[in-house]
């Protein structure tokens, strides 16, 4: 008999919502204009700048690597230099194309604990960059991922330091939120708060790692950012002629709360699973869990064992596995996880193998 499979690799790998599916048969009724001047996408204008509390333009797009990389290249010039933390996705995981699409802008890593960048690295960054000289990319813009690569979140006040160090040096603020809704679940805090108002100039919007169907958005604060975001999307072929399918994701995704209900779920369900994982010896966390994502450090001989008993994690570098609970997690999946590491565990301890403490 096959094991049933327990599939924590990814957000990506979890089902599209029914509330998303409902919407898009909706969306299917009849005919609408096309190019995004139909009346769904009229109406995403309106009610996103009820969400942010500020006039907005949002525009969607297929990818989150499509939203990262035509807000970057919306504000770095070809010989800008734009900061990022170290394990940035649009510097680890998109394949240059921040660079391509902003016609070689380069990217600077940044240092910081957590997936979080450093205040007082990102100002002996800015330090070192040489603005001025012709000799160097100059300083344009600083990417900030809420929530983290390593499924952290800034605080309200680091957002605000971090902005503000950007604001002092002339660099626009650019916020990777492909998990955005699972870092305002965890904060509590009005959309608002934690993105414009702090300094943020442009928001990748997350929806498709939260029960979303091939669409993520951008969201802009800046006035001067408008039109050229419709021009660069529409040269980059990021204009769908039947925009009103993403558009009906976009208004169901915030409608009755629905993104940040589902997003509270999915932190939840890593809220429990961690704290399963934490009472079993031998489970390093390397980071700490406040979203929806956790990163353990195993035994290597548990590690192994895991993919034959059911459970699916993504291996990263240094034996590091990551554990990624969705909107879709039911309670019943994590204590099966968790059931699965604590048999494992004693599996390897009645054979011999020597555990580690566990740590986290």
């Amino acid at each position: 008999m096959q094991r049933p499979v327990l599939d924590f690799r990814s957000d990506n790998v979890g089902t599209a919502a029914p509330e998303m599916l409902d919407a898009l048969r909706q969306a299917n009724l009849g005919s609408a204009s096309s190019y995004g001047v139909d009346d769904l996408t009229l109406d995403v204008q309106k009610r996103y700048a009820e969400l942010f509390e500020a006039e907005v333009r949002v525009f969607a797009v297929p990818t989150g690597t499509a939203a990262n990389a035509a807000c970057l290249a919306a504000l770095s010039p070809p010989w800008g230099a734009i900061f990022c933390h170290a394990t940035a996705h649009a510097h680890t995981s998109e394949c240059a194309a921040t660079e391509f699409f902003s016609g070689g802008a380069k990217i600077v890593p940044v240092p910081g604990q957590d997936g979080r960048i450093a205040l007082a690295a990102f100002k002996d960054a800015l330090e070192a960059a040489g603005t001025g000289l012709a000799h160097r990319a100059q300083p344009a813009a600083l990417s900030l991922t809420q929530a983290t690569e390593w499924g952290t979140v800034y605080g309200e006040s680091e957002l605000g330091a971090l902005c503000d160090v950007a604001r002092t040096r002339g660099l626009r603020v650019h916020m990777d939120g492909s998990r955005f809704a699972n870092a305002v679940a965890a904060l509590g805090r009005p959309p608002a708060d934690l993105t414009w108002r702090l300094g943020v100039d442009i928001l990748s919007f997350g929806l498709t790692k939260n029960g979303g169907l091939m669409c993520d958005a951008i969201v802009v604060f800046r006035k001067d950012l408008f039109e050229p975001l419709r021009y660069r999307l529409r040269r980059s072929g990021y204009v769908w002629s039947k925009m009103r399918f993403a558009s009906a994701q976009l208004l169901a995704y915030v409608a009755d709360g629905f993104w940040l209900r589902t997003a509270r779920h999915a932190n939840a369900m890593a809220s429990r699973l961690a704290q399963g994982l934490r009472a079993i010896p031998g489970l390093k966390f390397v980071a700490p869990v406040e979203a929806n994502e956790i990163f353990l450090e195993p035994p290597p001989h548990l590690l192994s064992s895991l993919r034959d008993s059911g459970v699916l994690t993504l291996s990263l570098s240094r034996g590091i596995t990551r554990l990624v609970c969705r909107y879709d997690t039911s309670e019943v999946e994590v204590d099966q996880c968790i059931a699965t590491f604590e048999a494992l565990a004693a599996s390897e301890t009645s054979a011999g193998a020597a555990p580690y403490s566990a740590a986290g």
